[in-house]
């Protein structure tokens, strides 16, 4: 009989995992809280740097771990530690005995809303990242002008930010405002695009041609500078303020619509889980890896493993290595105790 292995979480990382882990000879156990796999994946439209469709990737893996038990709108209620493994409770009645488990719990987006000067949730056409990816994937209830001629995109919506409380660079913001801003100029491209940024993190391969060739090709304005201020005219039309830090100049913007780069935010399911396994919450609020060098995929626990933005924000092929790597420990670690 092939050896459990319960995964919890059904994004990326856990389909990757149980897709590695399904080559290895083991049986994965993906437990997911929602109806459907994918995470926030499975919400995107396209993936920078090469503009890939999300749902291709998402679909791919699904084909591939059909293998696998996987339980959906199901979450963990108990990890009991047993002589030589885990006994997992889970919501449906099912318990799962098994001598290793991978969290895989993923993130939330910091929540807009709390940033007031914005105006989400006030103003119609204020609306974040998450939503508008929703609009370029067909959903209806984002309201979006029908031909916007200016368009605002605002960085570091709740990341690098004393006064929400996180102080982390969320990583993938400046990349997506990025990409998100090409996709509106491929839609509208009559637009005037703006992207206002404290400073531009491009750290992956390719990145620094795709924003090169966001304002070579598509003409997208960016300006270094934090808005201030976002206010409503008269017209139903956006007022922003900001500061252009390069020229030392106030900037005042009309826009007909406002994104906000929500940033990654610790996913509060992983304080529930932390608590009862018993593992470290790290300083910023994600799960904490036994160390940051040689071990970001291991745990405090023995055969509890990481993958993925429960450690931290994380870009998409970052967290599929991850989930790689971690199905490559959880194989060394089983061997060892046979």
């Amino acid at each position: 009989m092939k050896e459990n292995v319960v995964i919890i979480g059904g994004g990326i990382a856990g389909m990757e995992a149980a897709r590695q882990l399904l080559l290895l000879g083991y049986h994965p156990i993906v437990v997911e809280q929602k109806d459907r796999l994918g995470g926030h994946v499975g919400q995107w439209h396209r993936l920078f740097p090469d503009m890939a469709s999300a749902q291709d990737l998402i679909r791919g893996l699904g084909e591939e771990i059909s293998d696998a038990n996987i339980f959906l709108e199901t979450k963990v209620n108990s990890i009991n530690r047993l002589r030589d493994g885990y006994q997992v409770m889970l919501s449906n009645g099912v318990n799962v005995a098994c001598r290793s488990l991978l969290v895989a719990s993923g993130f939330q987006l910091f929540d807009a809303a709390r940033k007031e000067e914005y105006g989400y949730g006030v103003y119609d056409h204020v609306i974040t990242n998450s939503d508008l990816e929703a609009w370029f994937n067909g959903k209806p209830d984002v309201r979006i002008p029908e031909v916007p001629e200016n368009v605002g995109f605002v960085h570091c919506v709740g990341s690098r930010d004393l006064k929400a409380g996180n102080l982390e660079c969320s990583k993938v913001c400046c990349m997506t405002a990025v990409k998100q801003a090409i996709e509106i100029k491929e839609k509208f491209p009559s637009a005037r695009v703006w992207c206002f940024y404290m400073d531009l993190r491009l750290f992956g391969k390719k990145y620094e041609d795709f924003y090169l060739g966001a304002q070579q090709e598509y003409g997208i304005q960016f300006v270094r500078g934090r808005v201030s201020e976002v206010g409503e005219t008269a017209d139903g039309r956006l007022q922003v303020k900001a500061e252009d830090t390069l020229t030392g100049k106030p900037l005042r913007v009309r826009l007909d619509l406002l994104v906000l780069m929500a940033g990654m935010a610790c996913n509060p399911e992983m304080t529930r889980l932390a608590r009862m396994a018993r593992l470290d919450i790290d300083s910023d609020g994600f799960l904490k890896s036994l160390d940051n060098i040689r071990s970001i995929n291991a745990s405090n626990r023995p055969g509890i493993f990481f993958a993925g933005a429960c450690t931290g924000p994380k870009t998409v092929p970052e967290t599929l290595a991850e989930a790689r790597a971690a199905a490559l420990d959880i194989h060394r670690y089983l061997q060892k105790g046979l």
